[in-house]
């Protein structure tokens, strides 16, 4: 899996995903990261890639050359033509599902807006796929590109210790996950379920179904 991330911000990519379960994956090649700055494509000498929207209005357009520059400098290296992701809150909220299928494939690009957004002609050029992360407005793409890329990580792979963690968390079957215990087995007066010290696995099994339609039901039953 090898993300390429446009972006006018690159250290914030490649330090906030270097840290935990993401950089161990790209130190060990389960993933690839690269950041591609989109200042670098600017044409002039201050790295200037804003101007001032058409029509009036408050605040500044990301212009459409430098993102497409950016672009075709990542998609002329891919041996195939690949999908490229705008992370936008105007884009179809992303989700366990989503996350599933951009598993799937071998190269994800991600453009990263700022300011008032990017010129629509260079968005019809090159986007496939508009992304939101919930219905509120940030100040960039960088941290709702971070927030899927961690998503869509953990399902590759060889990037979690036990790839089975992946398949029993929240939303894989429409249902939040179970309730979780460690030790010490009894915590202010607290114990741990004494269905999860049985040692029968059938017993746990049905348990953690239990658990988890339960919550779901409590929590989310927009999920059902």
């Amino acid at each position: 899996m090898k993300f390429h991330v446009l972006t006018l911000f690159p250290d914030m990519i490649i330090n906030g995903m270097g840290e935990s379960i993401t950089g161990r994956a790209i130190k060990s090649g389960a993933i690839s990261l690269e950041a591609v700055n989109i200042r670098d494509y600017a044409g002039n000498k201050h790295g200037q890639v804003d101007d001032y929207p058409y029509g009036g209005g408050a605040g500044m357009v990301m212009q459409p050359a430098p993102v497409y520059d950016a672009y075709r400098a990542v998609a002329d290296r891919l041996s195939k033509p690949c999908r490229v992701v705008y992370m936008t809150p105007q884009g179809e909220v992303f989700c366990q599902k989503m996350a599933k299928e951009f598993a799937l494939e071998e190269d994800l690009i991600i453009l990263c807006g700022h300011y008032e957004g990017v010129d629509e002609r260079v968005l019809e050029l090159i986007v496939t796929d508009h992304v939101s992360i919930g219905d509120y407005v940030l100040t960039g793409g960088e941290l709702p590109a971070m927030v899927m890329m961690d998503a869509i990580s953990r399902l590759v792979p060889g990037v979690l210790h036990n790839d089975e963690s992946a398949e029993y968390e929240s939303f894989q079957n429409h249902l939040l996950e179970y309730p979780q215990y460690t030790r010490p087995v009894s915590f202010m007066g607290m114990d741990v379920p004494e269905v999860l010290l049985s040692g029968h696995h059938k017993n746990i099994a049905a348990w953690r179904q239990e658990q988890s339609l339960e919550r779901t039901r409590q929590r989310r039953p927009d999920l059902l």
